[in-house]
């Protein structure tokens, strides 16, 4: 390759590396930018994650398909490949299989990479474990030598001039558990974890801890094997479900820029309830804050964030991210069964005896189950996060922790920003780690967005540098 070849290294092969892969060879061909794109993840598949490697025909996308392209350009892209897949099977208002579009966003990185221009793609199969600066902490280096060295799972070092993170949703956090719990195999903690759910113990009903889109999801998949599912939650929030026809839209509200988060609260309270009244559904007033969910984010302190994750947020994500209406129906049919309950509840104690688990509730209640499954979703604090590649990040000071916890401090385009006036490294990242930053990041609308202005700002970032180099 020649040394003036740009190297990019995305790291994760998710549904948010795989597009921000897409959209750097793309650019690169709009550019004419010579690049190899280095997409690193040990899966042994690319496109799919935690998401979509699913193959249950019962785990649906939550959202219709006519939202899901993987171009912010070409919205029509998903459901025309539906169309060429089985000619008129799907249309843009049907929540298809989600193995369907982990399919889908396979065929799209193959696209690109088949398309014109100098872009080349690299797949490994590993995992990084860290990233260090090899420019002694000075952008733009003063030769062109590569910036960034990460290490791999084999020890390897691979050499980079960027590097996106797109880390996706990491495993369930897991301060609730007891720690009788722990290394028992009545007691999953991971249920996305491959052949997990194949592992558990078939006796004995299942208990979900946590009742929001994870529980729906392996709530029906254990049902239809034939046990008998209970779930709990602090509040015992469902997600609600998507209407079962296409809806109006609203313009979103008119804020005052100076509210605070009660001021706030009220008035898109007022917004929901005129759009009930107006259009006949309150989720035509959810639906159209998404345009303006970050703004009104980033207008709160951080101590107003604390107080949004702290009181306010499940019933938000309740009404926020909901469910296809074929899964409500399935989930009220089992609880209508009995099959599943589900109720408020908070785990005090777990206690693994001979053929179950015995648990504590902190209002006194016991139950008897066979197995226990940790559906709380995934940990989203980095602080918290058991990971050696975040945590070298952020104590060898190339990431610094965002005020809430929620994913790295980013600057709007998304780059790291390092703490205190260390230059920053060219460290980008899309997805669930820009949360505190955005609140809304992980649904494929936003990451789409994301993964075209990161490979743009990435392309144009470096062949700046290089065209300093050449000087």
């Amino acid at each position: 390759m020649p040394e003036t070849a740009l190297r990019v290294a995305v790291v994760g092969a998710g549904a948010a590396g795989t597009l921000t892969a897409a959209q750097l060879l793309r650019r690169s061909a709009a550019l004419r930018v010579d690049l190899e794109v280095r997409l690193i993840d040990p899966a042994a598949t690319t496109g799919r994650g935690v998401a979509y490697a699913t193959d249950s025909v019962h785990h649906l996308l939550n959202v219709p398909a006519a939202w899901m392209s993987a171009y912010p350009d070409v919205p029509g892209d998903f459901t025309d490949w539906l169309d060429r897949r089985a000619p008129g099977v799907h249309t843009g208002a049907h929540h298809v299989p989600r193995a369907l579009y982990g399919e889908y966003l396979a065929g799209v990185l193959a696209d690109a990479e088949a398309g014109p221009g100098p872009g080349r793609l690299r797949r490994i199969h590993e995992r990084v474990v860290g990233v260090r600066r090899t420019d002694g902490g000075v952008t733009p280096t003063p030769t062109p030598t590569p910036t960034l060295t990460l290490t791999l799972g084999s020890g390897e070092p691979l050499r980079a001039d960027a590097a996106v993170l797109a880390l996706g949703n990491f495993p369930p956090g897991e301060a609730w558990v007891p720690p009788a719990l722990h290394g028992s195999p009545r007691y999953l903690s991971d249920p996305w974890a491959p052949g997990a759910l194949a592992a558990l113990p078939r006796e004995g009903a299942a208990l979900l801890v946590g009742t929001g889109l994870t529980m729906v999801d392996i709530a029906l998949t254990l049902g239809r094997a034939g046990r008998t599912v209970r779930a709990v939650s602090r509040h015992g929030l469902l997600p609600l479900p998507h209407a079962e026809s296409a809806l109006p839209t609203a313009p979103p509200p008119s804020l005052d820029p100076g509210a605070d988060i009660h001021q706030i609260r009220r008035a898109l309270l007022s917004h929901v309830s005129a759009c009930r009244r107006t259009y006949g559904n309150w989720r035509v007033g959810i639906d159209s804050l998404r345009p303006v969910t970050a703004e009104i984010w980033q207008r709160l302190p951080v101590t107003d964030r604390a107080r949004f994750l702290r009181q306010y947020q499940s019933l938000w994500n309740v009404h926020r991210h909901r469910i296809p209406p074929a899964c409500a129906r399935a989930l009220r049919e089992g609880m209508d069964a009995g099959r599943i309950r589900v109720t408020p509840g908070e785990v005090a104690d777990a206690v693994p005896v001979e053929d179950s688990v015995m648990v504590r509730f902190r209002d006194g209640r016991t139950l008897r189950v066979g197995a226990v499954v940790n559906c709380t979703g995934p940990q989203e604090d980095v602080r918290r996060l058991d990971d050696p590649l975040v945590t070298g990040l952020l104590t060898s000071g190339l990431a610094a922790p965002d005020p809430t916890g929620l994913g790295f401090r980013v600057a709007p385009c998304g780059r790291l920003h390092p703490p205190a006036d260390s230059p920053p490294a060219p460290l980008w990242t899309l997805g669930a780690l820009r949360r505190g930053a955005l609140l809304e990041t992980s649904a494929i609308p936003e990451i789409r967005t994301q993964a075209h202005d990161i490979a743009t700002t990435v392309l144009t970032t470096l062949t700046a540098t290089l065209r300093r180099w050449n000087a």
